[in-house]
């Protein structure tokens, strides 16, 4: 279990870099450039996801309280001192927007997506951290 969460790292790293790279772009440039606006929707879902899956392993794994919703999996991690507390109520609600990018398409506040790319990337950075320093010292098996 520990290699697959290593491998989900590191594609959560992967797609965090390809967001960051897309940072650099205007509010305008975001809403003017259908491809841009897409990639960065798509991305910023599948390290959402990537993330969401990671702490469903861990839940799993460690037998802690199943979630209901999917920002409960980032509660949840901070409960059981995975994560810290402070970081996962921090972090918790970009879960939420995991839903909003799936199933509201083209109904996406761009502002709210431009404030995510500006300025919560480096949480990605921040929970695979705690997840490996998790990793480094839990008893999960490497196969």
């Amino acid at each position: 279990m520990k290699n697959e969460i290593y491998g989900k790292l590191a594609d959560l790293k992967k797609y965090v870099e390809l967001l960051e790279r897309y940072s650099s772009h205007t509010k305008k440039e975001l809403k003017n450039d259908l491809t841009l606006r897409g990639a960065v929707e798509r991305y910023m879902q599948v390290a959402l996801e990537i993330v969401i899956e990671i702490g469903d392993m861990i839940i799993a794994k460690e037998g802690f309280r199943k979630p209901e919703r999917y920002r409960e999996v980032i509660e949840i991690l901070g409960e059981n001192n995975i994560l810290p507390k402070a970081f996962a109520r921090l972090f918790a609600p970009a879960a939420g927007f995991r839903n909003i990018l799936v199933h509201r398409y083209g109904d996406i506040d761009l502002d709210i997506l431009y404030k995510h790319l500006k300025n919560n990337t480096k949480d990605f950075d921040t929970f695979a951290r705690h997840i490996a320093k998790y990793l480094k010292k839990s008893p999960l098996e490497s196969v």
